[in-house]
């Protein structure tokens, strides 16, 4: 079984599961079973990402990414194993999703003359306003 994320499929063997016990409350249950997923996915390394989507990956500041490029994703919002664990592929499907986007390329404007005269304008206008508040020289 593979993820496929848009047009893109990941090998489950290009995915490393690791199941560890989960943090909080739960009583017994949280000593003694693994329930929480740690997901890691190389993302640098990886066949099957386009170049384009893993640069823009890469390049997100993301605190799951280590510096050698694997994503790290630890799920443990649910109690069972298996639901973790779909929860953990979710957000891998979400985070490539992200990559997908191309961003707009910004285009260089400046503010119109008008734009320039009214913001003058204002800051006249509030400069009388609080040079009005000060206390006046009544002598």
């Amino acid at each position: 079984m593979s993820l496929v994320v848009a047009h893109i499929a990941i090998p489950d063997a290009e995915l490393v599961e690791r199941f560890v016990r989960s943090a909080g409350p739960g009583g017994q249950n949280v000593n003694k079973v693994a329930t929480a997923v740690e997901l890691r996915f190389d993302v640098a390394g990886s066949p099957s990402l386009p170049e384009p989507v893993r640069e823009r990956l890469l390049a997100r500041r993301d605190r799951r990414v280590t510096g050698e490029g694997v994503l790290v994703i630890s799920a443990q919002r649910f109690r069972t194993q298996e639901r973790n664990r779909e929860d953990a592929r979710e957000r891998l499907a979400h985070f490539i999703e992200a990559g997908l986007h191309v961003p707009k390329t910004r285009i260089a404007t400046r503010p119109s003359r008008g734009a320039r005269e009214r913001r003058l304008g204002e800051k006249k206008q509030r400069s009388t306003i609080k040079r009005g508040r000060s206390p006046q020289n009544w002598e």
